[in-house]
């Protein structure tokens, strides 16, 4: 087997005799010959000429392409149980692990199901209604399920990502998501996909409970878990995955309270960036933009000050939603459907943060850039007094002046003109302000302009707190049969390496659960 790699201009198709022609050559073998091949890879290459990059894999005649089979599922109906605190992509990705090893996954979701989900998010945008256990972080799916479904990991230092995308084609994803260098799914297909999920947990015998909010977890005298949901119910457990996402702030305070171990961790916050969808399709294709031509996306990530600021989950064609999980707070995310058709991009825009950047909140312990998050949300929502966001201009933000006016935006709430550039804490105002437009000279031309808008707040990029586990067994490292997972226990950052990290505290346990 040998790997080549062709060129196609977009909007073509990778023609047959140009995949035969340069696979015969790297194999030296007869033209008359046909070889047998795979497509491993397509990229979008805009350096010069717009065109699809493609990766192949050819194979000697008599050889077969390799491809890739997933495990079975059983029937786990009367199986030994696990229990599964959240139906994230860390969670989902855990339970349909479970099954495949022949352990009944018993899954408690805070939220509704994707379906009824949708209903409350409504209520949020239009007027302004949190209903606390459903919204855009909580419910069936997770945070991921209506925030475009991007796909980007490729890196296998922590297992096979192959499973996971696998997985998500057979349950009804596009299967371009294979090959493709930026897959994403979209939010208005990826509600059917964990829809399915669901239907094949269930159907193999696994369970789902949703409206389960947990408020106590109990370590029993024999090893194993009293958990107590909002409803006074209590399963028992002899394993937990903790797989609770990263704005479960009050799994974070349970076990606060406990003395359980946690740990500040650093994240990321700044302000969500709106431009024109035509201006970045302009950019990123130098001005040789199609409509045929996928939407164009952007990432970046520079040094200001000694911390990091970066783009962060960038939705093209998109929209921009609130993802407050509590009265009182304002944070903004974005989302994208498949086809990523609307007038406008948006991106997070954020400053990396550390524990030690924050000395005035130590005495929260653990908790301490927590509270930071939740203050800086909180001070958003006082200024506008609803979910409408304090917006600025991107040239007024940097040169520190109020915007008369604002752009029309996606945000279904609305803008409130505000000085973000007051309102943000002062280390962060300042590293955007220099990074603006350090990006807009250096490496996107036209990205620093005032028809850009900056929205408050862009918070949730990452869990604040860690829940430590040992790095052999993934288990708490106080509560055996206890395993911290995903997002929400610091170990992820993504659909794709959530459900990886699910995956993996799934086969830790296998081996350790009762027959």
């Amino acid at each position: 087997m040998k790997t080549v790699e062709l060129t196609c201009k977009l909007g073509r198709e990778l023609p047959e005799d140009q995949i035969q022609a340069a696979a015969v050559k790297a194999l030296g073998v007869s033209p008359k010959i046909k070889v047998p091949y795979r497509i491993v890879r397509r990229s979008i290459d805009a350096r010069t000429d717009v065109l699809y990059r493609y990766q192949i894999e050819v194979y000697r005649p008599g050889e077969s392409p390799l491809e890739y089979q997933l495990p079975e599922y059983k029937d786990v109906s009367s199986a030994p149980q696990v229990l599964v605190i959240g139906a994230g992509p860390a969670g989902m990705f855990a339970a349909l692990r479970l099954i495949m090893e022949g352990i009944k996954p018993v899954i408690l979701e805070r939220g509704k199901d994707v379906h009824a989900r949708k209903f409350d998010m409504a209520k949020l945008s239009r007027e302004g209604v949190v209903n606390s256990d459903s919204n855009y972080c909580f419910g069936e799916g997770g945070a991921g399920t209506f925030s475009d479904g991007k796909l980007y990991t490729r890196s296998s230092k922590r297992g096979d990502i192959r499973e996971v995308l696998h997985q998500l084609v057979r349950f009804g994803a596009d299967p371009s998501i294979l090959i493709d260098a930026h897959p994403h799914i979209g939010s208005d297909k990826l509600p059917v996909v964990v829809e399915n999920i669901r239907q094949c947990i269930i159907e193999h015998g696994g369970e789902y409970h949703f409206g389960t909010r947990v408020v106590d977890i109990e370590r029993k005298s024999n090893g194993g878990f009293d958990v107590t949901a909002s409803d006074g119910t209590v399963y028992n457990a002899e394993k937990v995955i903790l797989a609770t996402g990263h704005s479960a702030r009050d799994i974070y305070e349970l076990f606060d309270r406990k003395g359980w171990d946690i740990q500040a961790k650093g994240f990321a916050l700044g302000v969500r960036v709106e431009h024109p969808q035509s201006l970045i399709n302009n950019i990123r294709y130098h001005g040789k933009y199609q409509p045929f031509m996928p939407t164009a996306e952007y990432s970046f990530v520079t040094q200001i000050e000694g911390r990091g600021v970066f783009s962060f989950c960038m939705c093209p064609g998109g929209i921009l939603v609130p993802s407050a999980t509590a009265p009182g707070e304002l944070v903004l995310n974005g989302m994208s459907n498949s086809a990523r058709n609307s007038k406008w991009a948006n991106s997070g825009v954020v400053v990396s943060i550390e524990p030690e950047d924050m000395p005035e909140y130590a005495k929260y312990g653990p908790l301490a850039l927590l509270q930071f998050q939740k203050d800086v949300e909180k001070s958003m929502f006082d200024y506008s007094g609803s979910l409408k966001a304090p917006a600025q201009r991107m040239m007024d933000f940097c040169r520190r002046v109020p915007s008369a006016g604002l752009p029309a935006t996606s945000y279904h709430p609305g803008t409130v003109s505000a000085p973000l550039h007051e309102l943000l804490p002062e280390h962060v105002s300042l590293r955007l302000k220099y990074a603006f437009p350090q990006i807009g000279n250096k490496q996107m031309h036209g990205y620093y302009t005032n028809d850009a808008l900056l929205l408050g707040v862009e918070s949730r990029t990452s869990s604040p707190v860690r829940i430590p586990r040992d790095s052999e067994t993934l288990e708490h490292v106080q509560l055996p049969g206890l395993y911290p997972c995903g997002e929400g226990a610091g170990y992820a950052g993504g659909i794709v390496s959530s459900a990886i990290d699910g995956i993996n505290c799934a086969l830790r346990c296998v081996g350790k659960v009762s027959q």
